[in-house]
């Protein structure tokens, strides 16, 4: 690695780091003054109901300094502007979608938050400035590789704007379901990000992505500081979608499209347990978890926070491994 490039990775991160670890006592208070305090469910266990009025919209610590790190120590020569810009763009976006969703919740105490219309409306938008981006701007073209197979094939415009769309929504989606446990999110966000920045876009030589995937992982160290447990405030949706739309970014800009399965299958997973539990319920009037996302169920079962954290980051670390294996195939199908 270029002596530049490490000192702009540890420049980011660190200024990340710093950055969140100083706005977070101005954010909890701030939080707290605006009674943006999150509501528990009622099915969920005693120890999680301690939890209510705990401050949310914490995301706000964490995103604030990791953009403007990635600003200051992202290259921009090349195609490493337009890219940037793109990246930031689904970041930002969906941070503020999920701000939106956040304030109209729990502050104007509106419990269905932002409708469901309007979100999804903003997610195709965001799609459609990704896809348009990595097609038509940087010219990466609609083929995607299937990673452990290798398999290189071309799905045409349409069919591969349909992918990033799925993939848009549903990183975002999944990553949100992730979070329900104190430093849960930022934990697997710390292992995601890491593997992003260090290997895949170092791999595939964009050092802006890498900037951004290192501040993104510096932030969340941060945040960690203030949402470990018992959490002082946590990420609500601004920081969940913000981290989703980051993600899915970062996977279609370094044509890793798939791969992001296998690198992320821990929230894959999480949202399939909703999934399938609202489909039993609805097909057979039963549930298959004690409660979804899967995170609550262990949670149900006995296990203590730090179990199920154990667990959950384990399982990451697992698949990013695999992915980590797989990487080096899928650069050479290309």
């Amino acid at each position: 690695m270029e002596q530049t490039t490490l000192l702009r990775l540890a420049g980011a991160g660190l200024t990340a780091l710093i950055g969140a670890l100083a706005l977070g006592p101005v954010v909890i208070p701030l939080m707290r003054r605006l009674r943006a305090g999150q509501t528990i469910r009622a099915e969920m266990s005693a120890r999680h109901q301690a939890k209510a009025g705990t401050p949310t919209m914490g995301g706000i610590i964490f995103a604030i300094p990791a953009l403007l790190a990635t600003l200051i120590f992202a290259p921009r020569a090349g195609d490493a502007l337009p890219r940037l810009i793109i990246a930031l763009v689904l970041t930002v976006g969906h941070g503020l979608v999920g701000f939106a969703d956040d304030y109209i919740k729990v502050v104007l105490k509106r419990s269905l938050g932002l409708r469901a219309r309007d979100k999804l409306l903003a997610q195709v938008a965001l799609a459609a400035v990704l896809g348009y981006g990595a097609v038509e701007v940087l010219d990466l073209g609609t083929a995607v590789t299937l990673p452990l197979v290798n398999l290189t094939f071309d799905l045409g415009k349409p069919l591969y704007y349909l992918l990033v769309l799925v993939m848009v929504w549903g990183t975002a989606s999944a990553v949100n379901f992730a979070d329900g446990l104190d430093g849960l999110l930022g934990g697997l966000s710390v292992i995601t990000f890491g593997f992003y920045g260090l290997v895949v876009a170092l791999a595939v030589g964009q050092v802006d992505m890498a900037v951004l995937g290192t501040a993104l992982v510096g932030g969340a160290l941060g945040f960690l500081y203030y949402n470990r447990h018992p959490a002082r405030i946590f990420m609500g949706d601004v920081g969940s979608f913000a981290l989703g739309g980051a993600l899915a970014a970062m996977a279609v800009l370094t044509k890793t499209e798939f791969l992001l399965v296998i690198v992320g299958a821990v929230y894959v997973i999480e949202v399939i347990s909703v999934i399938l539990q609202v489909l039993s319920f609805r097909l057979t009037g039963r549930r298959i978890f004690k409660m979804a996302p899967l995170h609550h169920h262990f949670e149900l079962l006995g296990w203590s926070e730090g179990q199920v954290l154990r667990l959950f980051w384990g399982a990451s670390l697992l698949f990013t491994i695999l992915g980590w294996l797989a990487l080096p195939g899928m650069l050479g199908a290309r």
